[in-house]
Parts: C-alpha cells; structure tokens; sequence
C-alpha cells in the first residue's frame, strides 16, 4: 500500500478505466497472500482514486498488468462475517463469497458506509 496503486482482477485494465478520480475503493482479502490456502476474510484496505489514467507496469516474466494510482487512506482491518446480513450487495448471505468472484465491482454507498464507518481511525 506503500506504493500508492492499485490493480484488479488480474491486471486487467478495464476495471481500473471504470474508476473515476474521488471514487473511494474498499479492498476485500480473501487471503492473506496470493498463494496461501488459509481464509483470511477481511477489508483490509480503504484508497481513493487520483487523477489519472491506468497504466502498465512490468513485473517480470511477461506480466505487465495495469495499476491505477490511488491513496490510501488510513483504516483498521475488518472482518467481513459480522456484516454479511447488512450488506445489499450480498444477495445469496449463504454463499456469500462468490459476489467476489467477479473481483472489481461497483456497490451502493450505504454498504461501503457500512464497511467503511468500522475501518476508519
């Protein structure tokens, strides 16, 4: 978070097209890394978008995905599990994980205020 960017479903460019500076982002984990096996199942990130448009950025191996430039804004983790009953954009509250599935998506500001009120300092 450090770095002041983020990138979505796979570095693919246009979710990041869709944000527009002053939106705000909530980044749910699903995991703590990439690779690990363990849930984690938590917010762990609030930004807002900067001005600016995506761009590339070479990784190594081939891998050049887009990142948009955002900042972060200061929060506190939040587990997910308590909040499934009033968020709207949950539908299915029993199979609750595969919304995310879709990675970048927009929801209605009452649920990110939901999210957001218990992440902030």
């Amino acid at each position: 978070m450090r770095l002041g960017f983020v990138q979505a479903n796979h570095g693919k460019a246009a979710p990041l097209k869709q944000m527009k500076a002053e939106d705000f982002i909530v980044v749910y984990s699903p995991k703590m890394k990439f690779q690990d096996k363990a849930p984690y199942k938590k917010f762990t990130a609030i930004a807002r978008v900067r001005e600016g448009e995506p761009y590339q950025a070479d990784m190594g191996g081939g891998f050049m995905p887009y990142r948009r430039n955002v900042e972060f804004l200061p929060y506190e983790e939040r587990d997910i599990l308590p909040l499934i009953p009033q968020l709207s954009f949950i539908r299915n509250k029993k199979n609750w994980g595969y919304v995310f599935r879709f990675g970048f998506f927009q929801i209605p500001k009452r649920d990110f205020d939901i999210i957001s009120n218990g992440m902030g300092p």
